[in-house]
């Protein structure tokens, strides 16, 4: 038994410094690698492509859904065919000749998974992966490049002839970036007694009457100094016009003290000097707030038509936010 275990760690240390000797030696992948770096703000960039790509299978402004554990198995695969398309179009991407871009003359092919391997097909063999991996429980992601050989796949394959990485091929993997952050999904990450509080079917929950409104003026009440993005507006409300739902929003919170602001006018600089996230296009940031004086420099402030205004703590007493800012 000793026997088999050291032959099979042999065969295996074997075959990873045959695939990393092989990536080091892989101009095509070396140029596709290096084409990638040089995008402008690629992380971000990829993080909100992978970001875009599950909340528009989740649909949730007309499912309600937020959880990708809530997925139909068909949707689960469709997920990858998504993540394809958005990253095509966010880095303007070519057909490649047999694969899914051309990248520098080189055709690569996307394959994505949410488990912990990616399935291959057999007409990937020889060919360039850009190979994306995504936990939307823990806002994590990486996404790296693999030529992909037959000594790099496991032994089994599936009914459609696939396969999936063995251990050298994923220690071969040139990562790209290898630590990633989803945009955060905020209604996942709540505690399930406020995700119940913020969901819960006011009267109009399917879209009629007041219960989009609602429920977006709970969202704001419950979640602050935190960035609630345009999905998870549109899968509280479930309406058309989240950005009416949010206008709304800041005048039913307003006697409340809270503010919610967004990417334009002086939004984005009350959020500086608050110490708050600074939301950019499609996405706000909510806070209650009181009123303090110009001379207390314990408090960061920000001032708004000639009135003092720091983040609420206890203590302070109850103000209503400013009417305008």
């Amino acid at each position: 038994m000793e026997d088999s275990l050291f032959s099979r760690d042999l065969a295996a240390s074997t075959n990873i410094a045959k695939s990393n000797t092989f990536r080091s030696d892989d101009s095509g992948l070396q140029e596709v690698f290096d084409w990638f770096r040089m995008q402008p703000d690629l992380k971000r960039r990829f993080g909100q492509a992978v970001r875009q790509s599950i909340d528009e299978v989740l649909d949730g402004q007309r499912t309600g859904r937020f959880d990708i554990d809530e997925l139909e198995k068909t949707e689960k695969t469709y997920l990858g065919t998504k993540v394809e398309i958005i990253l095509r179009s966010e880095f303007e991407l070519g057909r490649g000749g047999s694969m899914d871009y051309s990248v520098t003359g080189h055709d690569v092919d996307s394959k994505f998974t949410i488990g912990e391997n990616w399935t291959i097909p057999g007409e990937a063999n020889g060919h360039i992966c850009l190979l994306t991996k995504a936990n939307d429980h823990d806002g994590s992601y990486k996404t790296g490049l693999l030529r992909i050989q037959n000594d790099l796949l496991n032994l089994g394959r599936n009914r459609d002839g696939k396969g999936t990485l063995s251990a050298a091929g994923r220690s071969a993997v040139k990562w790209l970036i290898p630590d990633g952050k989803l945009p955060e999904n905020i209604l996942l990450n709540l505690p399930e007694a406020e995700r119940i509080a913020i969901l819960k079917p006011f009267a109009g929950h399917r879209g009629t009457g007041n219960g989009g409104q609602s429920r977006t003026n709970e969202l704001f009440r419950r979640v602050q100094g935190r960035l609630v993005n345009r999905n998870t507006v549109l899968t509280v409300a479930r309406q058309d016009d989240s950005l009416k739902r949010v206008r709304d929003a800041r005048i039913h919170l307003r006697p409340e003290g809270i503010m919610i602001l967004g990417h334009m006018k002086q939004h984005p600089h009350i959020a500086r000097d608050l110490g708050l996230p600074v939301p950019d296009k499609g996405s706000w940031v909510a806070i209650r707030v009181g009123e303090v004086t110009a001379a207390d420099s314990s408090r960061q402030a920000t001032q708004i038509d000639g009135a003092h205004y720091a983040v609420w703590r206890e203590g302070d007493g109850n103000y209503a936010a400013p009417a305008a800012y």
